[in-house]
């Protein structure tokens, strides 16, 4: 039975104009390869009194940081204040054609909190914003309290299991990659027990702005993350990182990027969460591991209770 539900979407565009956010956005003007661009950001006041502390939220690389709603909210409502930053390249900041690193996201994020005048932070970083994440408190350990990787590629160098590909390859597959049933099924696939109500909102953004006459540049943005993600390991820097570490992980997440790309006994390895996350725990000087039973890549929203049963009280050691 072939799927109607894309027929029914409209087009967005590639700075995702049209989406609504749970709150208010921002933009920071910034150069990048001499190249004028502004970065979205939300930047969300406690709902009660405030603990004089800030997260700073960095999502994962198939989507904006709408999807840190109930992170959001369960933060806010404990105190917090929260920056959750569209990096350059995804959600509502542009997704122009430059050199991405890691480096260059983590001073991008390092400008922002100058400009909002806050200092210290605690940090929480999904999928490829674990390698963010973890720049960024490798650049600036004297700015993070605490950091949470949730689910973060980099638990393995992806270069020792997958050959290398061209920039063309890349494009070329990002360019093709339009089909709203496979796109759906590529998110729903981020889940053990994927419900409706929470896969399908996050699927049917990727599947609009493949809609837009601008897909072409998304797709050139995301061929070049995906080099910056396999170009610039993190991993052999674990043993550096200087605050308390929160590493929490799906029992039966098994992501590889650019996995269609290794035999099938590298994609194994590659993507043992489990395996790989015992063996990260063990060279991070100050980590605490958690494993979630029967979920997938983003524990904070198939199990959320059990996400934030873990983070809450994390951050408030």
């Amino acid at each position: 039975m072939s799927d109607t539900r894309p027929t029914l979407l409209q087009a967005l565009g590639i700075c995702l104009e049209e989406y609504e956010y749970p709150h208010t956005v921002e933009f920071l003007p910034i150069t990048s390869d001499l190249q004028p661009l502004k970065m979205a950001y939300m930047d969300i006041p406690p709902d009660k009194e405030p603990n004089g502390k800030t997260v700073v939220l960095f999502h994962g690389k198939a989507f904006g940081c709408y999807y840190f709603r109930n992170v959001i909210e369960a933060l806010t409502g404990a105190g917090y204040r929260v920056v959750a930053p569209d990096q350059i390249g995804w959600g509502k900041s542009p997704k122009p054609d430059i050199h991405y690193s890691f480096q260059l996201l983590a001073a991008n994020t390092a400008a922002l909190l100058d400009h909002l005048g806050i200092t210290d932070v605690a940090v929480l970083g999904h999928s490829t914003a674990g390698m963010t994440a973890t720049r960024f408190a490798l650049t600036y350990p004297d700015r993070v309290t605490h950091l949470v990787l949730e689910d973060p590629l980099g638990l393995a160098d992806y270069r020792t299991g997958i050959p290398p590909q061209s920039e063309e390859t890349l494009y070329d597959h990002e360019i093709h990659w339009t089909d709203p049933a496979v796109i759906r099924g590529y998110v729903k696939g981020y889940f053990v027990h994927p419900e409706p109500k929470i896969w399908e909102p996050l699927a049917d953004v990727l599947v609009r702005v493949t809609l837009s006459p601008d897909y072409h540049r998304w797709a050139r943005s995301a061929a070049l993350t995906f080099q910056m993600i396999y170009q610039q390991p993190v991993r052999y820097e674990y043993q550096r990182l200087a605050p308390a570490v929160l590493l929490i992980t799906g029992a039966d997440d098994h992501t590889v990027p650019l996995g269609q790309y290794a035999s099938p006994a590298e994609a194994a390895r590659l993507g043992d969460f489990t395996a790989l996350s015992a063996a990260a725990a063990q060279d991070i000087p100050h980590a605490k591991r958690v494993v979630i039973p029967d979920c997938g890549h983003i524990p904070h929203l198939e199990y959320p209770n059990q996400f934030l049963a873990e983070l809450l009280p994390f951050l408030a050691s």
